[in-house]
């Protein structure tokens, strides 16, 4: 394997994003996920300086088994003219017990002078003084050199001097931080080889024996943190930091699965473990929804476009040779392939759909070629309409499945539905629903109220259907989406709404579009619930 140190600072850094707030049974799940994957150091936080970080490394002490990864506490160096051994923030650090201390300290002179407000041999000192007290004390001390880059701009002499008081003074990591994210790939690779050069730090081997290596910390502000991190891997650094998802500040730090990917399949590092690379869009995902930050579908390697196939074009191709349009197989990061169908969708789309959703069509080879017309005529009409299948995939199997059988099994008849909303005394509203239907040879009429119509509608065909189908108990509607796709007619507009409904096992979308939001809600939630049953097997009553 390589030595390369791989740094999650997801925890502290990442955390910092608008909109997420983590608790601290959240960020030791987030830990436990991390240290699966295969990362070498998970930064818990900076204990002493908030509450939750404290009890978070006074938990992770007796609750976190870490089996692949090392806990590292977050700090800075102690104040100006004061002492390391003496300093409240430093000792919590100490009494934090992690076995790694990452000091955040300045490398540039701007923020020396009008940030601490302190001398230049000052800073040098306080960088010297925390390092040292920490490494008597038995810790393993790694330095973030915050506006490094920034700094080595404004006076490279001063820069290079704050990164010799960390190494002489026993720290075994300083990080360049590109911490406004103003950097290119071309000003990183040009100062890390300078600044590797100067200190005589060049390579995979200069890091090996521990004594001292130099790191890379960057922010995505030009869109480059993870091609900076790359940069500075090739120019010499040997820890690169970022975090899961891409989380942080701002646009945020580099997408650590995106280096780690690119480092191991494009450049041929071996940084983790083949068998945990594969675990990385599981755990991309599953991180997603502990931070309750939707997965952004189009990020590299484990979103859920990332290996989609829209064009009709494209799915020719791949049906012939899947690597004539995706740059890797995705099993090497744990995503799939998907055929997206749309009007731009061809034969070969829809044969290779069929297949990834385990239809065989080839019983049908001597009509296939009618079957799969019919089926992209009726795609073309419908996505003409409103529709977008490639947003709903369980919709376009409950097409493709009425093409194949003629039609699906006929769970419920619709008779009719009715909503009404009523207005309260203390100024909310209640909605009412009524669904008639026949299933299981009965005709039922049931009433659901709810918050809002769809809620009442949804209330309603549950109750409807639950004496024949009990199965639907474990049904769960999960997200509600609308779109008005002519805005031009106002409210007469046409209407498209998606439903994601979720088993406890696995999630779906289906799909209805019509003039009325109302009936657009509906077609969905009956697809949703006729997807369901059929998934489940269970047979028509």
């Amino acid at each position: 394997m390589s030595d390369l140190h791989v740094y999650d600072t997801t925890l502290r850094d990442g955390a910092q994003q608008e909109g997420l707030n983590l608790s601290v049974a959240d960020k030791l799940t987030i830990a436990s996920h991390l240290d699966e994957l295969g990362v070498g150091f998970i930064e818990g936080g900076w204990p002493g300086a908030n509450p939750k970080d404290t009890e978070f490394f006074a938990r992770a002490a007796t609750e976190l088994e870490l089996k692949n990864a090392t806990l590292a506490a977050f700090g800075a160096t102690r104040r100006a003219g004061g002492s390391a051994a003496t300093d409240p923030l430093v000792r919590a650090l100490l009494d934090s017990r992690a076995p790694v201390v990452t000091l955040v300290a300045k490398s540039h002179v701007g923020h020396v002078e009008r940030a601490l407000r302190t001398t230049k041999a000052e800073n040098l000192e306080m960088i010297r003084d925390t390092v040292t007290f920490l490494r008597g004390e038995g810790r393993r001390v790694f330095v973030d050199a915050e506006h490094f880059f920034d700094g080595y701009a404004v006076d490279r002499a001063y820069a290079l001097e704050a990164l010799r008081a960390v190494f002489e003074s026993g720290g075994e990591v300083a990080a360049l931080c590109d911490t406004n994210g103003g950097m290119l790939p071309g000003q990183v690779w040009d100062v890390v080889t300078d600044v590797a050069q100067s200190l005589g730090l060049t390579g995979l081997d200069a890091g090996a024996s521990g004594d001292a290596r130099l790191g890379i910390h960057c922010h995505n502000d030009t869109g480059c943190a993870v091609a900076n991190s790359m940069a500075a891997v090739d120019a010499g650094a040997t820890h690169v930091q970022g975090t899961i998802n891409g989380y942080g500040e701002r646009t945020g730090n580099a997408n650590l699965v995106t280096v780690v990917a690119n480092l191991q399949l494009k450049v041929g590092q071996q940084v983790l473990e083949p068998h945990r690379l594969q675990e990385s869009t599981r755990i991309s995902h599953a991180i997603s929804e502990i931070t309750n930050v939707p997965a952004y579908s189009r990020q590299p390697y484990t979103g859920a476009s990332a290996f989609a196939h829209k064009a009709g074009l494209h799915a020719s191709a791949i049906k012939v040779d899947p690597d004539l349009y995706q740059h890797l197989d995705p099993k090497h990061v744990g995503n799939d392939m998907r055929m997206l169908i749309s009007d731009m969708a061809g034969r070969a789309s829809i044969e290779l759909k069929a297949r990834e959703l385990g239809l065989d069509l080839d019983p049908l080879r001597d009509e296939d070629s009618a079957l799969v017309q019919r089926v992209l005529a009726t795609v073309k009409d419908l996505e003409l309409r409103g529709y977008t299948f490639d947003a709903a995939d369980a919709s376009f199997e409950l097409l493709l499945r009425r093409e194949i059988d003629g039609a699906l099994p006929p769970f419920f008849e619709v008779e009719s539905w009715r909503v009404i909303t009523d207005s309260q005394s203390d100024g909310g509203a209640l909605s009412e629903a009524t669904v008639k239907l026949t299933a299981g040879g009965k005709r039922v009429l049931r009433t659901g109220e709810g918050n809002g119509p769809v809620n009442a509608l949804d209330h309603a065909l549950r109750l409807a259907l639950a004496t024949a189908y009990p199965e639907i108990e474990h049904l769960e509607l999960i997200d509600y989406r609308v779109r008005i796709l002519d805005a031009a007619h106002g409210t007469d507009a046409v209407t498209r709404v998606l439903i994601e409904t979720s088993d406890g096992e696995t999630t779906w979308e289906t799909i209805g579009v019509a003039a009325n939001i109302l009936e657009a809600s509906w077609m969905a939630l009956v697809e949703s619930v006729t997807y369901g049953l059929l998934r489940a097997g269970v047979p028509a009553r």
